[in-house]
Order: C-alpha cells, then sequence, then structure tokens
C-alpha cells in the first residue's frame, strides 16, 4: 500500500449536532451527503462524520470510545482491493470485516492495526481519484438503493 489516506471518517453520536459545528462554526460545505454522513472535500482527501450506529453495523462490529474513526484507503479499481487483502490476509492483518460488494456498487473491506484503529479499503465508484490517487471530490449518495455506474 502506498503512504496516503483517502478518507478520514469519525463516528457522531449526533450528526445534526456535528454538522451543524463544521458548517455553521467552521463555515465548511458538504460535497455530499445523506441521512447517514456528512462528506466535506479537504486538501487531496476527504473527511467525513457518519452516524456512529450506522457506521457500526455498517463495518460489523461495535465502536468503543477509542475506535470511533476509521482511516479509508481507496483504490481504482476492485482487483486492487482484491490483491492488497490478499497481502494484508498474507502477513497476519486482523480482517474485521470480508471482502464486500455494497448494493451501491463497490467493494471494499475492514481490517485492523495493532492498537485497533480500524482501516477500510475500497473501490468505490463514488469517490473519483486523481491521477496522484487524490480524493478529488464525491458523487451525489442521496439515492444508494441502486447499483451505481463505474467511473
Amino acid at each position: 500500500m502506498e503512504q496516503r489516506l483517502t478518507v478520514l471518517t469519525i463516528a457522531a453520536n449526533d450528526l445534526p449536532a456535528m454538522k451543524d459545528f463544521y458548517e455553521q462554526k467552521l463555515g465548511w460545505k458538504p460535497t455530499a451527503e445523506n441521512k447517514d454522513i456528512v462528506i466535506y472535500q479537504m486538501n487531496g482527501f476527504l473527511f467525513s462524520i457518519a452516524k456512529k450506529s450506522e457506521l457500526a453495523t455498517f463495518i460489523g462490529t461495535e465502536l468503543s470510545e477509542r475506535a470511533s474513526f476509521t482511516f479509508g484507503y481507496n483504490v481504482t479499481t476492485e482487483q486492487e482491493v482484491r490483491d492488497i487483502y490478499n497481502d494484508l490476509i498474507s502477513k497476519g492483518v486482523r480482517i474485521i470485516k470480508e471482502l464486500t460488494m455494497p448494493p451501491f456498487g463497490g467493494l471494499f473491506f475492514y481490517c485492523q492495526d495493532v492498537e485497533g484503529n480500524i482501516i477500510e479499503v475500497a473501490y468505490n465508484s463514488f469517490i473519483p481519484l486523481d491521477e496522484n490517487n487524490n480524493a478529488i471530490g464525491h458523487k451525489s449518495i442521496q439515492d444508494l438503493s441502486k447499483p451505481q455506474p463505474l467511473i
């Protein structure tokens, strides 16, 4: 894996209050959002705030106060996700959510570092990457019920 991040997600007990803080107090503008998550374009990566309960359900594990965020590492193809998954498995990395294809498309898995921090490796057609693999935005996420076209 390259030394980079694509998405930093923090879990929120009160998403509306967090959204209000970042938008009203800091003046940030969301790039994409729905009832469970809000996403902001940063300098080369995305910052998102997700409902803690929904994030825990999506990952498939309980989030303690210590593990209330995830690091996102996005790649440009599903095959890259599989290759990284296989490499990490061979190195004994703890996988906490196996390879998954969500209903809206893409492929991801979650693993943990030695202190329990959660890392997502994903191909996500909603997050376009530039030639340096930096996140350059986020497509609308208003309707995730149907598969999305690949970029």
